[in-house]
């Protein structure tokens, strides 16, 4: 009762003019920003966070809030309609949602978005509202061993329940491993993978550049070949019955959006996780776990409810080490937190004591602005399918100039604009060849976290291997990622042992 009768103050902090205002304000920016490809929750905080010095503390961090929420939902919007994710959080939603609007159904998968993002996002925050000290307390029994096989998890799904030719995705995976090396080694400081000796590989190859690359130019230029003169892009139309029917097919993805949720916000608390690799993840447990595993990557409703719900959730799971800890879940959560340093809040254990206004103001502004950002995103659904009945001759440059500005834009480097074309190539080759995208982004975002997580567990157990599965949590993950990767073997001893039935029969 306590908990709801401060959740009850939040509501009458939040539902004061100006802080409501700055709801609103901050879903629409925030929605417009996460369309902007190479824009994302962290450039838009961080572009905005001089203006909320106008306003009193509780008011600026609610209207940051806002701006992170409208950019997760904002980020399927470039990623279903143009094939060029938003932000990072968004490559998982690229990968069914650009199908179902290449089929004319982009209707069904912004709406699909908008309610798994709003499902994600309130199911988080009833969470963190009442569970967030046990929470806390579970991300922090979590150390180095535990997150690595949480992350080799991640890539046992892609391995063990792929629907894709199993070589294909494995090459996929280390093609990304390779790519998420290439900088200065994080613990002797040498430089590693200098192709051709350019200085511009001595940075870290940026998340944001591969994925516009292989998801803007290369899917341009995959829809050219396949288009092959074709003057509009689909026929996408929107009616009541429509979208009742719609609505009708998400009624029975609701066991996927509650299971990407929970593991999208578990992910989200996890210090320097983020919501990119809860997407992904979450993305590639809905795969596991459908009986429609084939059609995921084609157009499947459930590839697209997957990554929006557990990257909403992974939003707000964000903040709870942020608020109650002192330690940023995400980038955008680290911009926040020297936002209330400026400020002179100090986050922490005892930030619930002391700034009970702002805890609770935020906690309760974060209800209202789930529910407008939805409302915002489905009363906007026209407007954006109208984008889709553009001719593709005006499309396509529009693409390949939103691709390069967000490039650029990502890194402010040069030569990463050149990089992003050349992904863009290679991305277009991979789909000619029938290679899985989805690994290989999936190992470039994990590797940077994989690695080091690898390296320091094996100095804690001077080389020991069995840290892994001495250890009860990373024990656990570690033997079922270890059946899911084997799972293809299984397969194929059983198939050959019922085609050698067959045969005798």
């Amino acid at each position: 009762m306590e908990i709801l009768q401060h959740l009850f103050d939040g509501f009458l902090i939040a539902f004061q003019p100006l802080n409501l205002g700055l709801v609103v304000l901050g879903v629409v920016v925030g929605l417009f920003i996460g369309a902007m490809p190479g824009l994302g929750s962290v450039n838009g905080v961080a572009i905005l966070v001089p203006m909320t010095f106008l306003v009193p503390p509780t008011s600026a961090i609610i209207f940051l809030a806002a701006i992170y929420y409208g950019a997760m939902y904002g980020g399927a919007i470039s990623s279903i309609m143009l094939g060029i994710p938003g932000a990072s959080t968004a490559v998982a939603t690229t990968f069914d949602g650009r199908p179902l609007a290449l089929k004319g159904l982009a209707d069904k998968a912004l709406l699909a978005a908008a309610v798994a993002s709003f499902f994600g996002g309130t199911l988080s925050v009833i969470l963190f509202t009442g569970f967030a000290p046990p929470l806390a307390s579970v991300a922090l029994s979590f150390g180095d061993p535990e997150i690595f096989a949480l992350m080799l998890l991640a890539f046992a799904t892609f391995v063990g329940l792929s629907g894709d030719d199993i070589p294909k995705t494995i090459f996929s995976i280390a093609i990304g491993l390779v790519l998420s090396t290439v900088g200065f080694d994080f613990i002797t400081g040498e430089p590693r993978l200098l192709l051709f000796n350019l200085d511009g590989f001595l940075n870290q190859i940026n998340f944001l550049v591969l994925a516009i690359g292989i998801y803007g130019i290369g899917e341009m230029l995959w829809t050219i070949e396949v288009s092959r003169g074709n003057s509009t892009m689909s026929k996408a139309v929107i009616t009541v019955n429509r979208m009742l029917g719609n609505v009708k097919e998400l009624l029975g993805t609701w066991k996927i959006a509650v299971s990407s949720s929970f593991l999208g916000y578990f992910v989200g608390i996890l210090p320097a996780a983020g919501a990119t690799p809860g997407a992904l993840m979450a993305y590639g447990v809905a795969k596991m776990t459908s009986k429609n595993a084939d059609n995921f990557g084609k157009g499947e409703v459930a590839g697209v409810v997957a990554p929006e719900a557990a990257n909403n959730a992974a939003s707000t799971g964000s903040m709870l080490p942020m608020l109650t800890l002192g330690i940023p879940g995400s980038p955008t959560t680290a911009i926040l937190l020297g936002a209330m340093v400026i400020w002179g809040i100090t986050p922490g254990p005892t930030l619930f004591v002391d700034e009970p206004e702002l805890v609770w103001g935020l906690t309760a502004s974060l209800y209202v602005a789930n529910l407008f950002a939805l409302l915002a995103n489905v009363f906007m659904i026209p407007l954006f399918l109208w984008v889709l009945r553009m001719p593709f001759t005006i499309l396509a440059p529009v693409i390949f100039a939103l691709s390069v500005i967000g490039g650029y834009a990502a890194t402010q480097r040069l030569f990463d604009v050149w990089l992003m074309l050349v992904f863009g190539v290679v991305g277009y080759l991979m789909r000619k060849l029938d290679y899985p995208l989805a690994p290989a982004v999936l190992a470039i975002v994990l590797g940077p976290i994989a690695e080091p997580k690898l390296r320091q567990s094996l100095m804690i157990s001077d080389g020991d291997f069995s840290i892994f599965v001495t250890r009860p949590i990373s024990g656990t993950i570690t033997v079922i990622a270890i059946i899911l990767i084997l799972m293809p073997l299984f397969k194929l001893i059983r198939d050959r042992m019922r085609g050698g039935s067959d045969r005798a029969a």
